[in-house]
């Protein structure tokens, strides 16, 4: 191979680590930051004059393994104080009921953490009166499923 097509090819592969780290820097998403790895290996090896098809395999073979070797760890790290979403943080709270819950006649409001929501019983025989607190136990689309709230 001529000195010209190396020095594109060397290019090629510094571009391609380039736009990677710029899109995860972007994206903070731990996304191409592993083909990053893979156009670096395959950098280093085109300056080392390894013939292209090498390259081209290393860059997938070191891709595939950081995936796989190194993402499960740094998820584990990447995001460890997560807040809990609206949705996830309702679930267990105890709510007081704002107008009657009644499943079979498809009523029944509360305010949650300044939010309105629709609220159903667990069972449908259950109805709950206004100011009856309740427990979220779950969220089905947009409607709060409760249970009346027992003291432990």
């Amino acid at each position: 191979m001529g000195a010209v097509q190396d020095s594109y090819i060397t290019v090629a592969w510094l571009v391609l680590l380039v736009v990677l780290l710029v899109i995860e820097i972007i994206t903070v998403g731990l996304t191409t930051i592993w083909g990053a790895g893979g156009a670096l290996a395959a950098l280093i090896l085109n300056i080392l004059d390894v013939p292209f098809a090498g390259q081209v395999v290393a860059f997938f073979i070191v891709t595939i393994l950081l995936l796989v070797f190194t993402r499960p760890f740094a998820m584990r790290f990447i995001n460890t104080r997560r807040l809990k979403t609206n949705y996830e943080g309702i679930i267990g709270k105890t709510i007081r009921i704002s107008q009657k819950v009644d499943n079979i006649g498809q009523t029944g409001m509360a305010v949650v953490n300044g939010t309105e929501w629709t609220v159903r019983s667990e069972q449908d025989d259950v109805i709950l009166d206004p100011g009856t607190l309740a427990k979220v136990v779950n969220i089905s689309g947009v409607k709060l499923i409760v249970k009346k709230y027992e003291e432990d």
